[in-house]
Parts: C-alpha cells; sequence; structure tokens
C-alpha cells in the first residue's frame, strides 16, 4: 500500500511483479492481499499495457486501521467472546484498554504519513 501510495501522485499504475520484487513479497502471497484490498474497494485494477494497480482514493482518506482489518479480519488482540470466562475475567478491562489504543492508533494514522 505504501507503494502504491507512493505512485499515486503521479496516477501511475504498479505491476504486482514489480512491487513483489521491490518489497521482497512473494508473487502469490502479494496477489491474495491485493485482491483482498480490491474487493474492499481500497485499490483498483487495470489490465493490458500501462495495466497494473492503483489506489481508489488519495492516501490521505486511508487509514492503516482499514488495512489492517481488511488484512487480518480483526484487530483485537484477545477475542473476549471466545472465551468462557468473560463475564469473570479480571484482565479483561486490560484488553479492552489495549484494544482501544490499538484501534486509535491505526485509524489515526493514513498512508500519506506513512509516504512522507
Amino acid at each position: 500500500m505504501v507503494r502504491l501510495a507512493k505512485a499515486y501522485k503521479g496516477g501511475e499504475f504498479l505491476r504486482l511483479k514489480d512491487i513483489s520484487k521491490m518489497e521482497a513479497i512473494p508473487f502469490d502471497f502479494l496477489e491474495k492481499i491485493v485482491s483482498d484490498l480490491e474487493k474492499a474497494k481500497l485499490v483498483k485494477g487495470k489490465k493490458g499495457i500501462g495495466g497494473g494497480y492503483v489506489l481508489s482514493k488519495s492516501p490521505k482518506k486511508i487509514n492503516t486501521q482499514e488495512i489492517v482489518k481488511i488484512l487480518e479480519k480483526t484487530i483485537t488482540p484477545v477475542d473476549c467472546c471466545v472465551c468462557g470466562r468473560s463475564k469473570k475475567c479480571l484482565t479483561k478491562s486490560v484488553w479492552k484498554k489495549i484494544d482501544n489504543a490499538i484501534s486509535k492508533t491505526l485509524k489515526n494514522i493514513t498512508l500519506e504519513d506513512l509516504i512522507k
């Protein structure tokens, strides 16, 4: 996403093959990541010569919380609903504070912040 954010201002489409090499990410894994991001409408693809991927909106309008939720499905470090001890748990309030801090931090960091 950072590579796409850097290319956004120039309207440049980046090929996955190139991003894979630049970031040392296995191509097959990158395809899966970009597929999820495309389904969530954070990136859009273009086929053919001059094709590749580009952000679907400005880097200023995409925060890291959105990205993490799409790729990880959750940002919650501990799912208290799964645990049978949720009602008696002495640490539940701590996990809630941690969850809130992570969410707030990720929400306040945009792709624009990362490329400055």
